[in-house]
């Protein structure tokens, strides 16, 4: 029997930004289907659209026009039909304070963008948590997830 496709959305302004991450997903051995957005505005859009439907997961960049990531899932974590969707934070920008606060507004993880190894290493670890239904928030310190982060740290 096959397993179910995961349904990512990814929400991101960047056009090659996009394109890397559904060439990581067609990389990896996981079933999945990848919808996008360009921006904070058509993401909460989708989302109040979808709301009986939601995706398995959000990755969300951080600085979008018209509507920031941040903004974003500050209104999300009050939304108690959102509380189940697990966000994954997706961004080139790294700063601790920043991190806080997204964890505080309850993101799950934080991919900061780096290569397509990088980032095929990192969706793998995540897919395969919520294929096992194991994908759970972790604790401050386990948020930031990249491995070439954590091989420093």
């Amino acid at each position: 029997m096959a397993s179910k496709r995961l349904k990512i959305l990814l929400a991101d302004d960047d056009k090659d930004d996009r394109f890397f991450f559904d060439k990581a997903l067609k990389d990896l051995p996981i079933p999945t289907q990848l919808i996008t957005v360009e921006n904070g505005e058509q993401l909460m859009e989708y989302l109040s659209e979808n709301s009986e439907n939601l995706p398995d997961a959000l990755f969300l960049d951080v600085n979008m026009p018209r509507k920031k990531g941040s903004e974003c899932l500050s209104e999300m974590s009050l939304n108690p039909k959102f509380k189940s969707l697990p966000v994954i934070i997706y961004s080139t920008s790294l700063h601790e304070d920043l991190a806080d606060q997204l964890f505080k507004d309850g993101a799950y993880y934080y991919i900061q963008k780096t290569d397509l190894l990088e980032l095929e290493k990192s969706l793998t670890r995540i897919l395969s948590m919520m294929i096992r239904k194991k994908l759970s928030r972790p604790a401050r310190e386990d948020f930031i997830l990249n491995n070439a982060i954590k091989e420093k740290l």
